[in-house]
Protein backbone atom coordinates (compact mmCIF):
# COMPACT_ATOMS: atom_id res chain seq x y z
CA UNK A 1 0.00 0.00 0.00
CA UNK A 2 2.36 2.95 -0.93
CA UNK A 3 0.37 5.62 -3.54
CA UNK A 4 -3.52 4.47 -2.17
CA UNK A 5 -2.81 5.12 1.86
CA UNK A 6 -6.57 4.31 2.37
CA UNK A 7 -8.84 1.37 3.60
CA UNK A 8 -11.76 2.60 2.37
CA UNK A 9 -12.37 3.02 -1.56
CA UNK A 10 -9.00 1.13 -2.15
CA UNK A 11 -9.23 -1.43 -5.19
CA UNK A 12 -5.86 -2.50 -4.70
CA UNK A 13 -7.03 -3.39 -1.34
CA UNK A 14 -9.86 -5.04 -1.77
CA UNK A 15 -8.81 -7.35 -4.67
CA UNK A 16 -5.65 -8.18 -2.18
CA UNK A 17 -8.22 -9.29 0.37
CA UNK A 18 -10.75 -10.98 -2.46
CA UNK A 19 -7.35 -13.02 -3.37
CA UNK A 20 -6.70 -14.04 0.19
CA UNK A 21 -9.88 -14.47 1.27
CA UNK A 22 -10.03 -17.21 -1.75
CA UNK A 23 -6.86 -19.14 -0.56
CA UNK A 24 -8.25 -18.94 2.72
CA UNK A 25 -4.83 -17.44 3.90
CA UNK A 26 -4.27 -14.11 5.56
CA UNK A 27 -3.63 -11.00 4.04
CA UNK A 28 -0.57 -8.21 5.13
CA UNK A 29 -0.39 -5.11 3.87
CA UNK A 30 3.24 -3.06 4.18
CA UNK A 31 3.84 0.55 3.53
CA UNK A 32 7.53 2.13 2.86
CA UNK A 33 8.43 5.38 4.45
CA UNK A 34 11.54 6.48 2.04
CA UNK A 35 14.30 8.60 3.66
CA UNK A 36 15.45 11.33 1.81
CA UNK A 37 12.43 11.09 -0.79
CA UNK A 38 13.49 14.08 -2.99
CA UNK A 39 12.22 17.57 -2.42
CA UNK A 40 9.98 16.27 0.66
CA UNK A 41 9.98 18.65 3.86
CA UNK A 42 9.26 17.76 7.47
CA UNK A 43 5.65 19.12 6.83
CA UNK A 44 4.97 16.70 3.84
CA UNK A 45 5.88 13.65 6.02
CA UNK A 46 4.03 14.82 9.03
CA UNK A 47 0.80 14.91 6.63
CA UNK A 48 1.90 11.45 5.00
CA UNK A 49 2.12 9.61 8.81
CA UNK A 50 -1.04 11.34 10.27
CA UNK A 51 -2.72 9.30 7.38
CA UNK A 52 -0.90 5.90 7.88
CA UNK A 53 -2.09 6.29 11.78
CA UNK A 54 -5.50 6.08 10.23
CA UNK A 55 -4.61 3.64 7.96
CA UNK A 56 -3.34 1.32 10.73
CA UNK A 57 -6.27 1.52 13.24
CA UNK A 58 -8.86 0.89 10.01
CA UNK A 59 -6.94 -1.90 8.89
CA UNK A 60 -7.30 -3.20 12.26
CA UNK A 61 -10.56 -3.48 12.88
CA UNK A 62 -10.96 -5.60 9.86
CA UNK A 63 -8.31 -8.12 11.12
CA UNK A 64 -5.74 -7.38 8.14
CA UNK A 65 -2.07 -6.34 9.98
CA UNK A 66 -0.88 -3.20 8.49
CA UNK A 67 2.90 -2.52 9.21
CA UNK A 68 5.44 0.73 8.23
CA UNK A 69 9.16 -0.09 7.53
CA UNK A 70 11.61 2.62 6.84
CA UNK A 71 13.61 0.91 4.00
CA UNK A 72 13.53 0.77 0.41
CA UNK A 73 10.64 -1.21 -0.94
CA UNK A 74 12.91 -2.64 -3.87
CA UNK A 75 14.37 -4.34 -1.16
CA UNK A 76 11.78 -4.87 1.64
CA UNK A 77 9.07 -6.43 -0.83
CA UNK A 78 11.19 -9.60 -2.20
CA UNK A 79 12.35 -10.71 1.11
CA UNK A 80 8.47 -10.28 2.73
CA UNK A 81 7.52 -12.03 -0.61
CA UNK A 82 9.43 -15.30 -0.27
CA UNK A 83 6.00 -16.57 2.01
CA UNK A 84 4.07 -14.68 -0.15
CA UNK A 85 1.32 -16.93 -2.71
CA UNK A 86 1.19 -13.45 -4.25
CA UNK A 87 1.68 -9.96 -4.03
CA UNK A 88 -0.36 -6.91 -4.64
CA UNK A 89 0.54 -3.22 -5.51
CA UNK A 90 -1.59 -0.81 -6.18
CA UNK A 91 -0.16 2.08 -9.15
CA UNK A 92 1.31 5.20 -9.88
CA UNK A 93 2.26 7.18 -12.20
CA UNK A 94 6.09 8.40 -11.98
CA UNK A 95 9.27 7.34 -12.44
CA UNK A 96 10.44 6.33 -8.28
CA UNK A 97 7.69 4.78 -8.22
CA UNK A 98 6.99 3.06 -11.75
CA UNK A 99 10.94 1.76 -11.01
CA UNK A 100 10.02 0.40 -7.68
CA UNK A 101 7.22 -1.64 -9.30
CA UNK A 102 9.38 -3.38 -11.95
CA UNK A 103 12.09 -3.67 -9.69
CA UNK A 104 9.56 -5.67 -7.27
CA UNK A 105 8.26 -7.80 -10.35
CA UNK A 106 11.30 -8.75 -11.58
CA UNK A 107 12.78 -9.79 -8.24
CA UNK A 108 10.14 -12.05 -6.78
CA UNK A 109 9.16 -15.89 -7.45
CA UNK A 110 5.27 -15.41 -7.06
CA UNK A 111 3.09 -13.53 -9.06
CA UNK A 112 2.73 -10.06 -8.71
CA UNK A 113 -0.78 -7.94 -9.51
CA UNK A 114 -0.97 -4.18 -10.06
CA UNK A 115 -4.23 -2.79 -9.36
CA UNK A 116 -5.33 0.82 -10.39
CA UNK A 117 -7.15 2.67 -7.83
CA UNK A 118 -6.18 6.40 -7.62
CA UNK A 119 -7.72 7.70 -11.16
CA UNK A 120 -11.33 7.07 -11.52
CA UNK A 121 -10.60 5.40 -14.70
CA UNK A 122 -7.55 3.37 -15.28
CA UNK A 123 -5.28 5.69 -17.95
CA UNK A 124 -4.63 2.84 -20.16
CA UNK A 125 -7.78 2.08 -20.73
CA UNK A 126 -8.98 6.03 -22.12
CA UNK A 127 -5.60 6.35 -24.23
CA UNK A 128 -2.97 4.62 -25.29
CA UNK A 129 -0.91 7.72 -26.12
CA UNK A 130 0.06 11.21 -24.43
CA UNK A 131 -3.22 13.24 -25.09
CA UNK A 132 -2.66 16.95 -26.79
CA UNK A 133 -5.07 18.84 -24.52
CA UNK A 134 -8.32 18.13 -22.35
CA UNK A 135 -10.34 18.67 -25.10
CA UNK A 136 -8.79 15.01 -27.05
CA UNK A 137 -8.98 13.26 -24.01
CA UNK A 138 -12.56 14.18 -22.58
CA UNK A 139 -14.47 12.55 -25.17
CA UNK A 140 -12.39 8.94 -25.07
CA UNK A 141 -12.89 9.50 -20.97
CA UNK A 142 -16.42 10.19 -21.05
CA UNK A 143 -17.10 7.09 -23.72
CA UNK A 144 -16.84 4.59 -20.86
CA UNK A 145 -16.50 6.45 -17.23
CA UNK A 146 -20.03 5.21 -16.31
CA UNK A 147 -18.81 2.08 -16.50
CA UNK A 148 -16.71 3.01 -13.63
CA UNK A 149 -19.04 5.34 -11.55
CA UNK A 150 -19.67 2.19 -9.50
CA UNK A 151 -19.38 2.15 -5.65
CA UNK A 152 -16.66 -0.16 -3.92
CA UNK A 153 -17.78 -2.75 -1.58
CA UNK A 154 -15.64 -3.47 1.63
CA UNK A 155 -15.51 -7.76 2.33
CA UNK A 156 -15.34 -9.38 5.22
CA UNK A 157 -11.61 -11.06 6.00
CA UNK A 158 -12.30 -14.36 6.47
CA UNK A 159 -8.62 -15.45 7.49
CA UNK A 160 -7.28 -12.63 10.86
CA UNK A 161 -3.67 -11.82 9.79
CA UNK A 162 -2.86 -10.58 13.39
CA UNK A 163 0.84 -11.58 14.44
CA UNK A 164 1.96 -12.46 10.66
CA UNK A 165 4.72 -11.43 9.04
CA UNK A 166 7.75 -8.95 10.33
CA UNK A 167 6.89 -5.78 12.60
CA UNK A 168 7.08 -2.88 11.38
CA UNK A 169 8.56 0.52 12.65
CA UNK A 170 6.24 2.44 15.44
CA UNK A 171 4.63 5.52 14.32
CA UNK A 172 2.22 6.26 16.90
CA UNK A 173 4.68 9.33 18.20
CA UNK A 174 4.82 11.64 15.17
CA UNK A 175 6.94 13.99 16.33
CA UNK A 176 9.45 11.57 17.74
CA UNK A 177 9.46 9.53 13.74
CA UNK A 178 10.17 13.04 12.27
CA UNK A 179 13.60 13.51 14.55
CA UNK A 180 14.86 10.13 13.54
CA UNK A 181 13.69 10.04 9.30
CA UNK A 182 16.54 11.72 7.22
CA UNK A 183 15.27 14.23 4.75
CA UNK A 184 17.36 16.82 3.69
CA UNK A 185 14.73 20.09 3.71
CA UNK A 186 13.83 20.80 7.44
CA UNK A 187 11.54 23.80 6.71
CA UNK A 188 9.15 24.57 9.11
CA UNK A 189 5.37 25.42 8.18
CA UNK A 190 2.29 26.48 9.66
CA UNK A 191 -0.08 23.49 7.46
CA UNK A 192 -3.53 23.62 8.87
CA UNK A 193 -4.91 20.89 7.61
CA UNK A 194 -4.62 17.45 8.87
CA UNK A 195 -3.50 14.61 6.94
CA UNK A 196 -5.74 10.91 7.19
CA UNK A 197 -8.99 9.96 5.38
CA UNK A 198 -11.60 11.08 8.10
CA UNK A 199 -10.29 14.73 7.61
CA UNK A 200 -10.65 14.09 4.07
CA UNK A 201 -14.26 13.46 4.05
CA UNK A 202 -14.84 15.85 6.69
CA UNK A 203 -13.18 18.45 4.08
CA UNK A 204 -15.37 17.12 1.41
CA UNK A 205 -18.65 17.00 3.08
CA UNK A 206 -17.75 20.56 4.19
CA UNK A 207 -17.11 22.02 0.69
CA UNK A 208 -20.16 20.35 -0.96
CA UNK A 209 -22.54 21.80 1.71
CA UNK A 210 -20.90 25.36 1.50
CA UNK A 211 -19.06 25.76 -1.27
CA UNK A 212 -19.85 23.45 -4.56
CA UNK A 213 -23.24 25.51 -5.36
CA UNK A 214 -20.48 28.78 -6.03
CA UNK A 215 -17.81 26.65 -7.45
CA UNK A 216 -18.27 27.05 -11.26
CA UNK A 217 -18.41 31.09 -10.90
CA UNK A 218 -16.02 31.36 -7.45
CA UNK A 219 -13.87 28.79 -8.03
CA UNK A 220 -11.02 30.79 -9.87
CA UNK A 221 -11.24 34.08 -7.18
CA UNK A 222 -8.32 33.61 -5.18
CA UNK A 223 -9.90 36.25 -2.60
CA UNK A 224 -12.93 34.20 -1.58
CA UNK A 225 -10.88 30.64 -1.76
CA UNK A 226 -14.00 28.15 -2.62
CA UNK A 227 -12.10 25.51 -3.28
CA UNK A 228 -12.77 21.76 -2.36
CA UNK A 229 -8.98 21.58 -0.95
CA UNK A 230 -8.86 17.91 -2.03
CA UNK A 231 -5.64 17.71 -3.43
CA UNK A 232 -3.38 17.08 -0.62
CA UNK A 233 -5.60 13.99 0.40
CA UNK A 234 -5.78 13.14 -3.38
CA UNK A 235 -1.77 12.88 -3.90
CA UNK A 236 -1.54 11.19 -1.20
CA UNK A 237 -4.28 8.47 -1.58
CA UNK A 238 -6.19 9.47 1.80
CA UNK A 239 -9.26 9.66 -0.62
CA UNK A 240 -10.67 8.10 -3.50
CA UNK A 241 -11.33 10.37 -6.24
CA UNK A 242 -14.64 7.96 -7.47
CA UNK A 243 -15.85 7.90 -3.63
CA UNK A 244 -15.44 12.18 -3.97
CA UNK A 245 -17.14 11.71 -7.49
CA UNK A 246 -19.96 9.58 -6.02
CA UNK A 247 -21.13 12.10 -3.50
CA UNK A 248 -20.37 15.01 -5.44
CA UNK A 249 -23.53 12.94 -7.74
CA UNK A 250 -25.51 12.71 -5.47
CA UNK A 251 -25.98 16.42 -5.20
CA UNK A 252 -28.40 18.85 -7.56
CA UNK A 253 -25.88 21.44 -7.73
CA UNK A 254 -25.15 23.90 -10.26
CA UNK A 255 -21.49 23.65 -9.26
CA UNK A 256 -21.15 19.55 -9.61
CA UNK A 257 -20.40 19.05 -13.61
CA UNK A 258 -18.12 22.15 -13.44
CA UNK A 259 -16.04 20.44 -10.32
CA UNK A 260 -16.02 16.89 -11.96
CA UNK A 261 -14.66 18.19 -14.83
CA UNK A 262 -11.77 19.49 -12.26
CA UNK A 263 -11.49 15.67 -10.41
CA UNK A 264 -11.67 13.75 -13.48
CA UNK A 265 -11.17 15.13 -16.71
CA UNK A 266 -7.95 17.80 -15.86
CA UNK A 267 -7.00 15.24 -13.14
CA UNK A 268 -6.49 12.79 -15.39
CA UNK A 269 -5.25 14.73 -18.40
CA UNK A 270 -1.94 14.96 -15.88
CA UNK A 271 -1.97 11.59 -14.89
CA UNK A 272 -2.20 10.93 -18.82
CA UNK A 273 0.58 13.11 -19.23
CA UNK A 274 3.31 11.78 -16.88
CA UNK A 275 2.93 8.00 -17.16
CA UNK A 276 3.39 8.78 -21.52
CA UNK A 277 5.85 11.94 -21.28
CA UNK A 278 9.36 10.48 -19.44
CA UNK A 279 10.22 14.00 -19.71
CA UNK A 280 7.26 15.25 -17.88
CA UNK A 281 9.48 17.47 -15.12
CA UNK A 282 11.51 19.49 -17.31
CA UNK A 283 11.50 21.64 -20.00
CA UNK A 284 12.24 18.84 -22.24
CA UNK A 285 8.51 17.90 -21.86
CA UNK A 286 6.66 20.55 -24.08
CA UNK A 287 5.38 20.91 -27.73
CA UNK A 288 8.41 22.03 -29.96
CA UNK A 289 6.23 24.82 -30.91
CA UNK A 290 6.05 25.91 -27.39
CA UNK A 291 9.91 24.98 -26.62
CA UNK A 292 10.99 26.35 -29.65
CA UNK A 293 9.07 30.09 -28.83
CA UNK A 294 10.21 30.11 -25.59
CA UNK A 295 13.75 29.62 -26.96
CA UNK A 296 13.94 31.87 -29.76
CA UNK A 297 13.33 34.84 -27.12
CA UNK A 298 15.31 33.68 -24.19
CA UNK A 299 17.60 36.38 -25.14
CA UNK A 300 15.19 39.23 -24.56
CA UNK A 301 15.57 41.42 -22.45
CA UNK A 302 13.94 40.99 -19.15
CA UNK A 303 12.79 44.53 -16.35
CA UNK A 304 13.37 42.00 -13.56
CA UNK A 305 15.40 39.10 -13.21
CA UNK A 306 15.58 37.27 -9.38
CA UNK A 307 17.31 34.31 -7.86
CA UNK A 308 16.36 31.35 -6.75
CA UNK A 309 16.46 32.83 -3.38
CA UNK A 310 14.56 36.11 -4.17
CA UNK A 311 11.57 34.19 -5.69
CA UNK A 312 11.77 31.10 -2.83
CA UNK A 313 11.89 34.24 0.36
CA UNK A 314 8.84 36.09 -1.94
CA UNK A 315 11.41 39.36 -2.00
CA UNK A 316 10.05 40.57 -5.84
CA UNK A 317 8.42 44.22 -7.15
CA UNK A 318 5.21 42.38 -7.49
CA UNK A 319 2.80 42.41 -4.21
CA UNK A 320 0.42 39.48 -5.88
CA UNK A 321 3.18 37.18 -6.66
CA UNK A 322 4.74 37.62 -2.78
CA UNK A 323 1.20 36.32 -1.84
CA UNK A 324 0.68 33.81 -3.51
CA UNK A 325 4.44 32.28 -3.02
CA UNK A 326 4.01 32.89 0.87
CA UNK A 327 0.62 31.17 0.80
CA UNK A 328 2.65 28.25 -0.53
CA UNK A 329 5.60 28.23 2.00
CA UNK A 330 3.76 29.17 4.77
CA UNK A 331 0.58 26.40 4.48
CA UNK A 332 2.22 24.14 1.88
CA UNK A 333 -1.02 25.07 -0.50
CA UNK A 334 -1.92 28.31 -2.90
CA UNK A 335 -4.83 28.80 -4.78
CA UNK A 336 -5.29 27.43 -8.04
CA UNK A 337 -5.74 30.40 -9.80
CA UNK A 338 -2.57 32.34 -8.20
CA UNK A 339 -0.06 28.82 -9.30
CA UNK A 340 -0.85 30.12 -13.09
CA UNK A 341 -0.34 33.86 -12.27
CA UNK A 342 2.89 32.42 -10.28
CA UNK A 343 4.39 30.25 -12.91
CA UNK A 344 4.01 32.74 -15.76
CA UNK A 345 5.75 35.42 -14.02
CA UNK A 346 8.84 33.11 -13.04
CA UNK A 347 9.12 32.55 -16.81
CA UNK A 348 9.17 36.64 -16.95
CA UNK A 349 11.70 37.16 -14.14
CA UNK A 350 14.60 34.30 -14.87
CA UNK A 351 17.51 33.98 -17.48
CA UNK A 352 15.93 31.35 -19.43
CA UNK A 353 13.21 29.61 -20.10
CA UNK A 354 14.75 26.14 -18.60
CA UNK A 355 15.58 27.92 -15.97
CA UNK A 356 12.31 28.74 -15.35
CA UNK A 357 11.17 25.63 -15.35
CA UNK A 358 13.65 24.12 -13.27
CA UNK A 359 12.85 26.88 -10.49
CA UNK A 360 8.94 26.24 -11.12
CA UNK A 361 9.30 22.22 -10.03
CA UNK A 362 11.44 22.81 -7.37
CA UNK A 363 9.22 25.63 -5.36
CA UNK A 364 6.18 23.72 -6.28
CA UNK A 365 7.81 19.71 -5.01
CA UNK A 366 9.04 21.57 -1.67
CA UNK A 367 6.46 23.52 -0.36
CA UNK A 368 3.20 22.49 -2.03
CA UNK A 369 1.86 19.42 0.30
CA UNK A 370 0.82 17.92 -3.34
CA UNK A 371 4.50 18.67 -4.38
CA UNK A 372 5.58 15.65 -6.88
CA UNK A 373 2.17 14.59 -8.19
CA UNK A 374 1.12 14.58 -11.86
CA UNK A 375 -0.84 17.05 -11.47
CA UNK A 376 1.51 19.41 -10.34
CA UNK A 377 3.60 18.72 -13.22
CA UNK A 378 1.35 19.22 -15.55
CA UNK A 379 0.26 22.68 -14.03
CA UNK A 380 4.13 23.77 -14.07
CA UNK A 381 3.98 22.63 -18.43
CA UNK A 382 0.58 24.31 -18.66
CA UNK A 383 2.58 27.77 -17.55
CA UNK A 384 4.91 26.86 -20.68
CA UNK A 385 2.12 26.10 -23.00
CA UNK A 386 1.58 22.49 -22.51
CA UNK A 387 -2.05 21.38 -22.74
CA UNK A 388 -2.91 24.68 -24.61
CA UNK A 389 -2.71 26.05 -27.57
CA UNK A 390 -0.12 29.19 -29.36
CA UNK A 391 -1.18 33.02 -28.64
CA UNK A 392 -0.03 35.93 -30.38
CA UNK A 393 3.64 36.16 -30.38
CA UNK A 394 5.58 38.42 -27.89
CA UNK A 395 8.83 39.31 -25.72
CA UNK A 396 9.98 37.07 -23.54
CA UNK A 397 6.90 34.59 -23.64
CA UNK A 398 6.84 34.37 -27.45
CA UNK A 399 3.91 32.00 -28.27
CA UNK A 400 2.77 30.96 -24.93
CA UNK A 401 -0.38 32.24 -22.99
CA UNK A 402 0.81 35.52 -21.10
CA UNK A 403 -1.10 36.58 -17.78
CA UNK A 404 -0.34 40.26 -15.92
CA UNK A 405 -1.36 42.04 -12.85
CA UNK A 406 -4.07 43.81 -14.67
CA UNK A 407 -6.18 40.84 -15.14
CA UNK A 408 -5.73 39.67 -11.57
CA UNK A 409 -6.62 43.57 -10.77
CA UNK A 410 -9.80 43.30 -13.29
CA UNK A 411 -11.44 39.71 -12.42
CA UNK A 412 -10.36 40.18 -8.18
CA UNK A 413 -10.19 42.00 -5.32
CA UNK A 414 -6.60 40.87 -5.46
CA UNK A 415 -5.90 43.26 -2.61
CA UNK A 416 -8.23 41.18 -0.63
CA UNK A 417 -5.77 38.05 -1.17
CA UNK A 418 -3.06 40.00 -0.64
CA UNK A 419 -4.44 41.20 2.90
CA UNK A 420 -5.62 37.33 3.73
CA UNK A 421 -1.82 36.03 3.01
CA UNK A 422 -0.83 39.17 5.15
CA UNK A 423 -3.16 37.57 8.42
CA UNK A 424 -1.74 34.66 7.84
CA UNK A 425 1.83 35.71 8.44
CA UNK A 426 1.23 37.36 11.78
Amino acid sequence: MQAAQREEYNHALEYALSRANSLQIPLVTVFCLIDRYPLANSSQYRFLVEGLQEVQLSLQKRGISFDVFRKNPKRLIPTLAEEASMVVVDRDYQRIQRDWRTSIAQSIECPMHQVETNAVVPIQTVSQKEEYTAGTLRPKLHRVLEDYLIPLRKQRTRVKSEGIGEEGIDFTDVDRLLKEIKFDNRISQDIRIKGGTSQAKKGLYQFISHDLDVFETLRNDPAIDRLSKMSPYLHFGQISPLFIALEVQKVDSLGTNSYLEELIVRRELGMNFVFFNTHYDKFECLPNWAKESLEVHSLDDREYVYSYKDLEQGNTHDPYWNAAQREMVLVGKMHGYMRMYWGKKIIEWTESPSQAYEICVKLNDTYELDGRDPNGYAGVAWCFGKHDRAWGERAIFGKVRYMNDKGLKRKFDINAYVDRIAKLSN
